[in-house]
Order: structure tokens, then sequence, then C-alpha cells
């Protein structure tokens, strides 16, 4: 008997392949079929062969920016293409059904499985749906949401609450195999500080300016990007960087007592799953469209973190909130339990069943 396909999309960053990354497992053991539709010209095909075994198709990709760029015009013709591709691609596959993550890659390909007549299921990271599945809402089934807050924002018949899949081995994590990797003891708590999936410089260069200071309190762990200048790069007892990680970041998630982020949807339902307070500093409006600003206030509101600002990201608050974090980790830790949709990919499976289900 010929298994069932389902095609997963999505690209440009990170955060709209891992959840996909995360899902596949699930979808497999399911016995479906799969295969993954991104932009050839991006960082896509790498990333899901480094951490994926999925069969991989590039597809021209387009962007539609919100404000006036001569490239607007220009893109209009890559998603064309990038329409024709998939069309040809999803016809010759017959697939059952088209999971799309986000991205603006994934907008073609959603569009090619309306006119083709097979079901499409959105999915959203943040609050607020960003303008690709704004395109594509109309032409999907469902789209699964991560907040409850997020379902006044589409359609109420197409709204689905599922929470974000998050890969199964981060859940599996050693603390004593992530205190190794950094060459830690128990003398002084952990801070994790990261920049999410892109890196952040002003989080790397705040820690790198402040690592004294902050050494005294804690031994950091820091996920950064790697410094154009090599030599500056501090070396200090209770001080270890990693670049970039794989398999080891459960290790070093288990180990962590704290952590500093950015607040994309991503990283913070890794944070709920793993039990970690954290001290959240979202992108600032003027690089962004907010949507990590709304993402970090949902989780403050449930008494799961707190929030600082970038534009009052100072040492003293951030050891402030950092210690408040740490002496009151109990309590978080108790709130996030309370946290309802940490079992997304589940529940993203079960609508799964429910679109591709024979009539």
């Amino acid at each position: 008997m010929n298994k069932k396909k389902i095609v997963l999309t999505g690209g440009g960053t990170a955060g709209h392949i891992l959840p996909n990354i995360a899902l596949a497992p699930y979808l497999e053991k399911e016995a479906f079929e799969l295969l993954y539709i991104g932009s050839h010209s991006s960082m896509d095909e790498d990333l899901v062969k480094s951490m994926s075994h999925l069969p991989f198709k590039g597809i021209s990709c387009g962007k539609l920016r919100r404000y006036f760029d001569l490239r607007n015009f220009v893109d209009v013709f890559f998603i064309i293409q990038g329409l024709l591709q998939a069309f040809f691609i999803l016809r010759s596959t017959k697939p059952a059904l088209v999971f799309a993550k986000g991205g603006f890659v994934s907008v073609p390909v959603v569009w090619a499985s309306y006119l083709l007549k097979i079901p499409a299921l959105l999915h959203e990271s943040d609050i607020s749906p960003g303008l690709a599945n704004r395109l594509m809402i109309p032409f999907a089934k469902y789209i699964c949401l991560s907040f409850p807050q997020s379902q006044n924002l589409v359609p109420r018949t197409k709204a689905r609450l599922t929470g974000i899949p998050v890969r199964s081995f981060l859940l599996q994590g050693d603390a004593q195999k992530g205190r190794d990797l950094c060459g830690f003891d128990t003398s002084k708590p952990i801070l994790m500080v990261m920049g999410g999936s892109q890196g952040s410089q002003v989080i790397d260069t705040f820690t790198r300016d402040h690592l004294d200071e902050l050494l005294k309190h804690y031994q950091v762990l820091h996920l950064a990007r790697k410094q154009q200048d090599e030599s500056s790069h501090p070396h200090r007892k209770g001080y270890h960087s990693f670049e970039f990680v794989k398999e080891e970041l459960g290790h070093l998630y288990a180990c962590a007592d704290i952590i500093i982020s950015r607040s994309g949807a991503n990283t913070l339902f890794e944070i709920l799953h793993l039990k970690k307070p954290a001290l959240l500093i979202p992108l600032s409006k003027n690089v962004s469209r907010g949507e990590q600003i709304s993402n970090a206030k949902a989780f403050q509101e449930l008494s799961c973190g707190e929030i600082l600002e970038q534009e009052d990201l100072r040492l003293e608050k951030v050891l402030k909130l950092c210690q408040k974090l740490y002496e009151n980790k109990k309590d978080y830790i108790f709130h996030m339990t309370k946290w309802s949709e940490l079992n997304a990919a589940e529940k993203i499976v079960d609508i799964v069943r429910e679109l591709t289900a024979k009539k």
C-alpha cells in the first residue's frame, strides 16, 4: 500500500524551519512520506539537510515588503516563477496535504495547493500573523496558532490552538553533560545567554563588555555569533561560548539555571518545555514588526519570565532581573507548568489525520 505524502514548507529563517523538523518524526510515525519544499536561494536546504533526512526541493522565492522598494517589482516575477515550480512539484508528487510553517517560500506552495485542490494547513508562531500567513489564510483549511490571543486575529472557523512543535532531543538533555561541555561546576548558578537562530550583536556585545561583572555572580554559557576579531574573544574561568550547536543544545539547556534571550516564539516554547526562567530582550520595533515584543508580553503576563526593552539594556537592570529570576525560580517554573499548549506535535498530527482521512 502506497504511503500518503505530505509536503512540509517554510523557510527564510530557522524559525520557519525548525518546527517542521520537530514535527517530521511524528508524521513519519503515522506512516506519512515527507517532502520538504524550501527556497533554493537561501540557507533553507543546508539547514534542512543538516538537521534531518528529509528530501528537499528548492523553488524561487520573492518577498513582498511593507514599504516602497524597487525590489518588490522584481520579486513579483520570482513569486510567479515559484508558483509555477511549486505547481509542477505538487502535481507530480500528489501529496495528501501541504503543511506550511511560514516565510515567503510557503506562499507559492500554498497557492499551488489550492489550484490543485490539495488541502493546506498553516502554522503561525507569533501572536500576530505575519504577512506571508495572511496571504495564505484564504487558501488554507486551518491555521495552527501558538498563543490563545491569536484566535481573535484570524477567522474563527480556521483557528486551531496547538502551540509550537519542539525538537524532542531538547527534552532529553543531561545537566552534567552540559556542565562538562562548558567546564563548569556547581559552585555558581549558570546563566545561559543566547540571541536566537540569527544571533544578536546587541546581546553578544553587552555580554562580552560586562563579562567580568557577570562572572562575579554566574558561570556564563554564551551562544554567540563568531566575532570578526578573534583576538578580542574573551577567555575567562567560568565562561564558555559556542558559535553553533546541534545535539549538544539539549545538554546546555539542561544545565542552565536562568536564560537571557530574544523572544522569538520558537525559543519561548523551548524555554516553556524545559522550564527555564528567562529574561527576554525582544527585538525593537525599529528593526521588526514588533512580534517579539508581543510574544514577550504574553510570556510575562503568565508570570513565566521578565522583559527588558533593548533600549533599557544596562548592567544594573540585567543583574537585578536575573537575581529576581534565580531567587524566585520555583515560582516561575510553577507558572510554566500551567501552560497548556505544550504537546503541539500531537495536536497537529490529529489535524493532519482529519484532513487526510478518506472521505
